[in-house]
């Protein structure tokens, strides 16, 4: 009997790891188990982890600002015409005008996954210098405004971009990052020490030096608290910053930095915490986004430190899942008392897992396969 052929599917990314957790083990995986052959464009993987057929074509990730940066485009375009998916997914504005030629080319679909509001990303955050910063960001709105005459459809990984990206409107599906809960995860953090987690992107925009002020505070009062950091840090004078900050300090420990860690052992450090901290500075392009960590640390029922923005205080009200706090001003006694005696997740929170966004995701992709 002849073997029926599967139909191919390309993710990809520029400076994420090939193993990011979107692309792989929720859009990659989820293809996957519908019989789909996967293979997903990015950077090193942080581990070998790859399963079920999904195929790494991984590249070194290039320095942030760098000519390099622009020649890997087509080094990944070549890519994508060797493997010739019926449907190529970019995570990425960078990749826009690669996956616009190779639909002129084929005839293929192209799907847009926006998981970031890269126009409000480059006005709000350090990531480019402040000369260039507005004319790099009107021109990725302007790249994406073009391209979405030929987009097949936009994924928005949040509520908001439906607002904030008005021109993916008659094309967009809201899929939200939410988290694949591995089977048979279990809490088990250590009786002898109150672990505190700060997990994901490293940055001051991310809030990481509001973590470490306030771990710094709080143990002054309790010497079984304790911080770990884990997660990639992209811009190197802020990592410096970091390890000054924390160089005297025995009780915080950073885990990656330079390097992305496997996503497996961030979701390790979830469970061995007794605490995950979520305190984004307030800045226009946070202020109607959930983050990522707020769907994992309730997933995974670890009680949350978060910072009192009022969407993701309801977000974890129904549960109990956390004790909002000012971080510019912490009340740092009464913090204290709460960790120790709120009680937590009276009830198990719901739709924060993949499991509620899957569907709605192979749906997609059934329609322009189908």
């Amino acid at each position: 009997m002849q073997e029926i052929k599967k139909r191919r599917i390309v993710l990809a990314s520029v400076l994420k790891p090939a193993d990011e957790p979107r692309m792989y083990e929720r859009m990659g995986q989820s293809l996957a188990d519908n019989g789909y052959e996967v293979f997903i464009v990015g950077s090193t993987p942080s581990s070998d982890w790859a399963t079920n057929g999904i195929l790494f074509l991984a590249h070194q990730m290039p320095s942030r600002l760098s000519l390099q940066r622009i020649i890997l485009r087509y080094k990944i375009l070549k890519k994508i015409f060797k493997v010739r998916p019926e449907i190529l997914i970019v995570t990425t504005h960078e990749l826009l005008g690669a996956a616009i030629l190779y639909r002129l080319l084929t005839g293929k679909k192209i799907i847009y996954d926006v998981q970031e509001d890269y126009f409000k990303n480059i006005l709000y955050t350090d990531a480019f210098p402040k000369a260039i910063k507005h004319s790099i960001a009107f021109f990725v709105r302007l790249k994406e405004i073009a391209a979405s005459f030929f987009i097949s459809r936009f994924i928005l990984a949040e509520r908001c971009y439906v607002h904030e990206i008005r021109f993916s409107k008659n094309k967009s599906i809201i899929i939200e990052n939410k988290f694949r809960l591995p089977q048979n995860y279990t809490r088990m953090p250590l009786p002898e020490t109150v672990q505190l987690l700060f997990s994901g992107t490293l940055a001051e925009s991310t809030g990481v030096f509001q973590a470490i002020d306030l771990t710094k505070k709080l143990h002054s009062l309790n010497s079984k608290i304790k911080l770990t950091i884990i997660g990639y840090c992209a811009l190197p004078q802020t990592l410096e910053l970091i390890k000054k900050d924390i160089a005297n300090f025995s009780f915080i420990q950073l885990i990656g930095g330079d390097k992305f860690v496997p996503h497996p052992e961030i979701v390790k450090r979830i469970a061995q915490a007794n605490f995950g901290l979520i305190c984004y500075p307030p800045s226009p392009h946070l202020e109607n986004k959930i983050p990522t960590k707020l769907y994992e640390y309730m997933s995974c029922q670890l009680p949350i430190i978060v910072q009192d923005h009022e969407l993701w205080k309801k977000t974890c009200a129904p549960y109990n899942a956390a004790i909002p706090v000012n971080f510019e001003k912490p009340n740092i006694h009464e913090l204290i008392t709460q960790m120790s005696r709120q009680a937590f997740y009276t009830s198990s929170p719901d739709n924060t897992t993949w499991q509620s966004e899957e569907k709605k995701f192979v749906n997609v992709i059934h329609t322009f396969i189908e």
